[in-house]
């Protein structure tokens, strides 16, 4: 159930992410209340998560999945800029998830 609740945290974390940057500096008060509910229970559901797994491997875990969640959704819907060395990194933040929840006890 952990893992549950941390992969839907960091999926929250995307959204936060994304509307926090449509909101323009919070200038924009739906988009505000969205990155403010939205960071609130994505932090609460990583403590939740926190109960059961190591620090080390939740909290990588959720940044992990924010990372690569903002990277797509970036590209899709900002259009932002894709290159090989960028797609690397994403890669590479990849393996690192699945090297945590590989040795995650």
């Amino acid at each position: 159930m952990a893992w549950i609740l941390l992969l839907v945290a960091g999926l929250f974390e995307v959204v936060w992410a994304y509307s926090m940057k449509l909101s323009n500096g919070f200038t924009h008060p739906t988009y505000s209340i969205v990155t403010i509910v939205t960071m609130t229970a994505s932090f609460g559901l990583l403590s939740v998560a926190m109960r059961t797994l190591p620090l080390g491997t939740a909290y990588t875990v959720w940044t992990g999945i924010g990372a690569i969640g903002a990277f797509i959704v970036g590209i899709v819907f900002l259009g932002e800029q894709i290159g090989p060395m960028r797609i690397g990194a994403a890669v590479l933040i990849v393996g690192g998830l699945v090297l945590m929840k590989l040795s995650a006890h």
